[in-house]
């Protein structure tokens, strides 16, 4: 390597991880191969990952080159548009058992209980208050409500999952504790749903993970399960839970989450009985570049099967106010480098999946376009609340307005576009024009979004 190298800057070295970023191919070879547009294997994967250098570090010349071929596969796929949806954050509750090491949104489950001598600064939404908010979003104009939470004790799938689990012995054994036993009902999942089911607003809601807890304790499949939630109203399962989807990783920084096996074969499901999926990659923190690679083919292998997944969105680690860096174990998140790479190799190796997202929440304003031009078309959403990030320590703020969007996609000469959950409904935005606001929610008038 010369002076082009750049530091990971990413402490990943001490883990021994049997799958280590090491190959018997060649960063060149690899290149070619994403240009010609060959289907990409795990090796090239990892190659373009690492600029294929023997020593830790990325060369900064390949990586340019890397981050063009991806912006001319990203042209070729989907053009200049880049897309947007108007959203709003419910996430029902913080109360959560789990313990992943890169979480701080959760907070103990036991805090929430009526009889905990002391003070949490999370929150549990009733079925009401959550139909109250996501009204006066719709109100606003929104399209979309996603919805992810922490796995409250007292949330059950319907009426029915409540009593199977009271009749059994050792609730606690399924994380299990009744609503009774707290401040606050969340009511069930199903209670949820319907409630955010306002006036045709999309419902993007129900993680694996959430759909695991939702049938804990019976022999009910993941099909079942996103049936009954399907019927109540929901739209579309976000592919969140799903950090990296190799057992050796999760291991260290969730050990008490579904497995990589699981979470397949919850979205699978959830693809079966004709709900969409968005798919998730959070690294940064103890993996490495074949991890990284693994995961990728993982998500292109699903999207084989199922054709569901309507976007790939890569977050980016953020370390700050995390057990992981309380613990010592990692001293920060992914470099910028790293992030540009994860977005562009994303691009070239999921050759099914047609968008690819910049998460202005993770990567902020400036950086966040700069993924625009490394391979990604989807800028996100306008959000109207965000906590999980905050929590982390994230601080790129929480709302952004269709006039942002517009002034920011236009300085770098791209199309800004206001789109549907499933990209299949679309308003390309002529800012002298239409109005910025958005127009595609189901009470959308174009009245901009404050």
């Amino acid at each position: 390597m010369d002076g082009s190298e750049a530091s990971a800057n990413v402490p990943r070295e001490g883990f021994e991880f049997e799958h280590r970023p090491e190959t018997d191919r060649d960063f060149e070879s690899a290149l070619e191969r994403a240009r010609s547009g060959v289907r990409l294997d795990v090796e090239d994967a990892i190659e373009l990952l690492t600029t294929g250098t023997e020593s830790p570090g990325i060369d900064l010349e390949r990586k340019e080159r890397v981050l063009e071929t991806a912006d001319r596969r990203r042209a070729e796929v989907v053009g200049e548009q880049v897309t947007f949806v108007a959203n709003l954050n419910n996430n029902v509750t913080t109360a959560c058992n789990v313990g992943c090491l890169f979480c701080n949104f959760k907070d103990a489950a036991q805090r929430f209980e009526t009889d905990h001598d002391g003070e949490t600064g999370g929150f549990t939404k009733t079925p009401e208050q959550s139909r109250g908010i996501v009204e006066d979003a719709v109100e606003r104009g929104i399209y979309e409500v996603c919805s992810v939470s922490g796995l409250h004790p007292a949330l059950v799938l319907d009426g029915e999952h409540r009593e199977i689990l009271e009749a059994a012995d050792g609730g606690e054994d399924h994380n299990y504790n009744p609503s009774s036993a707290y401040d606050v009902d969340p009511g069930t999942y199903v209670e949820q749903i319907e409630a955010m089911n306002v006036d045709g607003v999309h419902v993007h809601s129900m993680t694996p993970e959430e759909a695991y807890h939702a049938r804990r304790g019976t022999a009910w499949s993941y099909r079942e399960v996103f049936e009954r939630l399907r019927s109540a109203g929901l739209d579309s399962v976000p592919g969140t839970a799903a950090e990296i989807l190799v057992e050796e990783v999760r291991e260290v920084i969730c050990p008490g989450k579904v497995g990589t096996d699981e979470w397949l074969a919850a979205m699978e499901a959830a693809a079966d009985v004709g709900l969409g999926l968005t798919a998730t990659i959070m690294y940064g923190h103890v993996e490495n570049e074949a991890h990284r690679a693994l995961h990728l083919d993982r998500i292109r292998t699903l999207q084989d099967r199922t054709g569901a997944i309507t976007e790939f969105v890569p977050l980016s680690f953020v370390h700050q106010e995390t057990p992981l860096k309380e613990r010592g174990l990692v001293e920060t998140g992914a470099s910028v480098h790293e992030d540009e790479l994860m977005i562009a190799v994303s691009r070239l190796y999921l050759d099914n999946v047609d968008h690819v997202q910049s998460s202005w929440v993770k990567y902020g304003d400036t950086q966040g376009l700069k993924m625009l031009t490394c391979g990604a078309d989807d800028f996100m959403g306008t959000i109207l609340s965000e906590e999980i990030t905050k929590r982390a320590g994230g601080d790129y703020g929480e709302f952004r307005s269709v006039q942002e969007y517009v002034d920011m996609i236009e300085a770098i000469g791209r199309i800004p576009v206001e789109r549907s959950t499933d990209y299949e409904k679309r308003r390309v935005i002529d800012p002298d024009g239409d109005p910025l606001g958005p127009t595609l929610g189901p009470k959308a008038d174009g009245t901009p979004l404050l």
